[in-house]
């Protein structure tokens, strides 16, 4: 016997990364969120692969018969990205009683595999793939967002900021509060703006391919920095 509390173990055991290396990888996962929507808005025509918000909107605004949106590619992604978060859920179930780092870090991989054929695609043929990067990048984002929610960790969606700046005005001295999380609520801010902002000149001035190259090495790099939390009694 060596004192260790066996519950304590378990929770070791299944925590898949220190808590600071986690946040630092959900910041990078929402950086490359930027990416992606800047990709699929740009550069796919007005289409949401990350963001199932804005699709359901743009579906709205195609049906009414605005210009320049597509009802085929929103509802392809929407498609997709269901696909990609039931595959989250079922890999979960999967690796349950395994402990949790190889779970987050299947999905990553996955996600990875999913931007990396993307990008193979962008870069062999540039024209004419538009519903099948729509397709793998949601799919990818589906992934993501069944996993991150699982993960449950606070403020770090990774693909929404709606909640996040809700909670920045709710909780902040102005309106009271104690400004719990603040930083970390404000960092998610500034990941997403700038994968938007490296996503957004690299659609417009070198096409699709190099953003999704680097969204695909970004996540790649996460699972591999991934690492399970040591046993702190010994």
């Amino acid at each position: 016997m060596n004192g260790t509390n066996p519950d304590r173990r378990l929770d070791v055991e299944r925590s898949p990364a220190h808590p600071t290396r986690l946040l630092a990888i959900l910041i990078v996962l929402t950086m490359v969120t930027g990416l992606v929507d800047a990709v699929s808005y740009l550069g796919l025509g007005h289409v949401f692969t990350a963001n199932m918000t804005g699709n359901v909107v743009i579906i709205a605004f195609a049906l009414a018969g605005a210009p320049g949106f597509s009802v085929s590619a929103s509802v392809i992604s929407l498609a997709a990205f269901v696909v990609g978060a039931v595959a989250a859920g079922r890999l979960e179930l999967a690796l349950r009683h395994r402990p949790r780092h190889y779970w987050l870090r299947a999905s990553l991989v996955i996600e990875a595999a999913l931007l990396g054929v993307a990008t193979a695609v962008a870069f062999a043929a540039p024209s004419g793939i538009r519903y099948s990067v729509i397709a793998l990048t949601a799919a990818a984002m589906g992934m993501r967002n069944g996993t991150v929610r699982k993960l449950a960790v606070p403020d770090m969606t990774t693909t929404v900021l709606t909640l996040t700046v809700t909670g920045l005005a709710f909780d902040s001295s102005l309106a009271g509060g104690t400004n719990p999380r603040a930083l970390r609520r404000i960092v998610a801010v500034v990941a997403m703006l700038a994968g938007a902002l490296l996503g957004g000149w690299l659609v417009l001035h070198h096409g699709l391919g190099w953003p999704l190259l680097v969204s695909a090495v970004s996540v790649g790099s996460t699972a591999v920095a991934l690492r399970p939390v040591p046993d702190a009694d010994k």
